[in-house]
C-alpha cells in the first residue's frame, strides 16, 4: 500500500457498519488499541460477506484466507463512542479480492485509519485456491466504485 489515504472520505466505499466501541477497546494511552482495527475489519467484513451472500462462512466449502492485511492510522479514536468502519472492493482477481477498509468517527466524514485486506478463495478439505465463489464475486461486483 503506497497510496496516500489520509484524503479518503466515506464518498469513496461502498458500505458502511456502525460498531459501538468498549471499554476494553482503549490501551495504556486512552485511544482505541491497534488490534482493535483488525478485529473491527475482520467482523464488518465477514458480517458484509454473510448478509450479502447467505454464505454461512463457518461451514462453507469455499473459504476466503486472509494472505495480507495493513493498517494506518491517520486520527485517534476512543471508546466511548460507536464508530463507522467503511469497505469498498479495490480488486476482484479470479481466486482474490482485496478490499479497503475505513474506520471514521461517527457521522465524521474525515478517515482516522485505513486499513487494506486480501483474500484468496480456497477449498475448505484442501486449501488449494479456487475461483471466488458465484455469490461473493456478485456481491464484489456490486461493492466495487466505478
Amino acid at each position: 500500500m503506497t497510496a496516500d489515504t489520509r484524503g479518503l472520505t466515506r464518498a469513496d466505499f461502498v458500505h458502511v457498519a456502525r460498531v459501538s466501541t468498549r471499554w476494553s477497546d482503549n490501551d495504556m494511552f486512552g485511544h482505541l488499541n491497534n488490534a482493535v482495527y483488525y478485529e473491527l475489519f475482520d467482523s464488518v467484513l465477514n458480517e458484509w460477506l454473510m448478509a450479502g451472500t447467505g454464505i454461512e462462512e463457518s461451514t462453507a466449502p469455499v473459504i476466503g484466507l486472509v494472505v495480507e492485511s495493513s493498517c494506518r492510522f491517520h486520527r485517534e479514536l476512543a471508546y466511548p463512542g460507536p464508530v463507522d468502519v467503511a469497505l469498498v472492493v479495490e480488486r476482484l482477481g479470479e481466486r482474490s479480492l482485496v478490499l479497503g477498509l475505513g474506520v471514521f468517527a461517527a457521522d465524521a466524514d474525515e478517515i482516522a485509519a485505513h486499513g487494506r485486506w486480501a483474500q484468496v478463495y480456497v477449498d475448505r478439505a484442501t486449501r488449494r485456491p479456487v475461483p471466488v465463489p458465484t455469490p461473493v464475486r456478485a456481491l464484489a461486483e456490486r461493492s466495487t466504485r466505478a
